[in-house]
């Protein structure tokens, strides 16, 4: 994932594993290995797309690369600053240029307070502004995300679930951050929902020159949105390269079985599904050599034994990277 542009973010070999206490005297006795290793660049005015299953450790690396989540090793530079030699006052005043869209709006949003005290603590927190140069900029920020102008008196209750995740992505942009991980931004929403939610971040995007880290699993949102896709599957990174590539040419058997299962809008085309026999492993116990072997309708003995590095596959200048020992012959 190198290029000759130097990238906002930089993440190399992130590993997030939870221990697992057991016994009286709550000895580790195993680990979750949550996040196993994972690199991944995105420049300025990017939007790099994570997919893939449920459990699979996406929205554990969205939070990690904030330092929501302590990680077990590896390292994350913004800016070419390593987050991890940053001193508490210095990663809070570089907050500002990272931020999380949740996935739950409703959960995310303190009932208990009013929209215009909700979009304010960020301006409280950095002590930017009087308290009228703020309810300025709540205002502003309301009429960016296309909120009116009476929603600063309300509650969230009151609004619907899109509007809720409108106060989501005012609070994000709050502080005019540099880039934003849309964590599952738009699964909780209604399709006709998810669109104009999504043509909102689009033009924000646009707007103020933010980069994105979208983590999702339908794959016909993340194309819209995307210029690069990255696959993971139990922790790992096993196919990266541009969302046109990834969508046209998919070369790991995982990508190939995820593509397969978006549904044909045109009902005179027929498209072969591609059914995973057995489930996903626990993460726990990943198995041996490659982890997706056990699923995998192509394994070979070298796949249980030897784990695949990511190569690159792309033809001319093109990058796609690929994690599998047949890349290219499946």
């Amino acid at each position: 994932m190198s290029s000759s542009e130097k990238p906002l973010l930089s993440v190399k070999n992130l590993k997030v594993h939870f221990p697992i206490r057991g016994g009286v005297f709550l000895k580790q006795v195993g680990n979750v290995y949550a996040v196993d290793g994972v690199d991944l660049e995105i420049k300025a005015g990017e939007t790099v797309g994570l997919v893939g299953e449920s459990g699979c450790g996406k929205s554990t690396f969205g939070k990690a690369l904030l330092k929501l989540i302590k990680s077990t090793d590896g390292s994350i530079e913004f800016e070419g600053q390593d987050l991890d030699s940053l001193t508490k006052a210095s990663l809070r005043e570089l907050r500002k240029n990272l931020q999380i869209i949740f996935q739950d709006p409703s959960e995310s949003l303190n009932s208990r307070l009013t929209i215009e005290k909700i979009l304010s603590e960020p301006f409280e927190i950095h002590k930017i502004g009087s308290r009228k140069e703020r309810k300025a900029m709540v205002l502003d920020l309301l009429k960016k995300v296309g909120l009116p102008a009476d929603s600063i008196s309300k509650y969230p209750h009151e609004f619907s679930g899109g509007q809720k995740q409108r106060i989501g992505i005012a609070r994000a942009i709050s502080m005019n951050p540099k880039l934003i991980v849309c964590d599952e931004a738009v699964s909780a929403l209604d399709v006709s929902v998810q669109s104009q939610i999504m043509n909102l971040l689009l033009d924000l995007q646009e707007e103020l020159q933010l980069s994105y880290l979208f983590i999702a699993h339908d794959l016909t949102v993340v194309r819209h949105i995307s210029d690069k896709v990255a696959v993971m599957y139990l922790g790992k990174i096993v196919e990266y390269t541009d969302a046109d590539s990834i969508y046209e040419n998919p070369m790991h058997p995982y990508t190939k079985a995820l593509i397969s299962a978006i549904p044909e809008p045109d009902p005179t085309k027929k498209k072969k599904r591609i059914i995973l026999q057995g489930d996903v492993p626990s993460p726990i116990d990943p198995p041996s050599g490659c982890s997706f072997h056990t699923r995998c309708p192509y394994a070979i003995d070298k796949c249980k034994t030897e784990t695949p590095q990511l190569k690159n596959y792309g033809a001319g200048d093109k990058e796609q990277l690929v994690s599998c020992h047949l890349a290219g012959e499946v």
